[in-house]
């Protein structure tokens, strides 16, 4: 059972309870019962969570499922122009577009205010211990003003991912390279030391 057929139930149910129990509390006071007070408050409850399961069904909105969409979960949204979801590892590619339409129309307005948004989604890549790397898989473009959904070329996506990756043996040419320049400045650094402390010991000498 959804969640609205089961508001849609509730409200029926305490509908008919609330008149019920309202029937029972006029026999009450015409007989001068004495749960006569009781029945009141009992009335008033219900028929308070009737109108309240009426509202809520009328107010809530299922979410939209699309045939093809696998469930990722959105990960960062600045609330206004940019959603990132994250795609679990075995996510396969017939269903990136239907992920990201189905993400689309489950967006709430908040503060965007009509504005375009751009949805992706990425995926971590391990590359070595306690390094990862995101990988774009797919990005759409949301327009609410003109109800239009705009899917981004696979191709630019793909070069960014490429521009954006690290290439970890030129960090580890840069660390060897700069690790005989500390050691000539670590070395140049005790020399200046050492001559200051025979320049002071000297002076010293002198004066007595």
């Amino acid at each position: 059972m959804s969640i609205s057929q089961f508001l849609q139930q509730a409200t029926s149910w305490l509908a008919w309870s609330g008149l019920g129990l309202g029937a029972m509390t006029l026999i009450a006071f015409l007989f001068r019962w004495g749960v006569r007070f009781r029945l009141v408050g009992a009335t008033i409850f219900s028929l308070l969570l009737s109108g309240s399961c009426w509202a809520f069904k009328e107010s809530y909105s299922p979410p939209v499922t699309i045939e093809g969409a696998i469930y990722a979960p959105v990960v960062f949204d600045n609330g206004v122009d940019l959603v990132v979801a994250k795609a679990p590892e075995d996510f396969p590619e017939e269903a990136i577009d239907p992920s990201l339409e189905q993400i689309a129309e489950n967006l709430k307005g908040g503060g965007r205010n009509g504005s375009k948004v751009t949805i992706r989604i990425r995926k971590l890549i391990t590359k070595e211990a306690g390094i990862s790397e995101p990988i774009i898989l797919g990005e759409v473009i949301s327009d609410p003003s003109r109800n239009l959904l705009i899917h981004v070329d696979r191709n630019e996506f793909i070069n960014s991912n490429t521009t954006n990756s690290i290439d970890t043996s030129q960090l580890e040419d840069q660390k060897i390279t700069t690790s005989p320049q500390s050691f000539e400045l670590n070395s140049s650094e005790e020399l200046n030391a050492a001559s200051f402390s025979d320049i002071t010991s000297a002076i010293e000498d002198g004066n007595e």
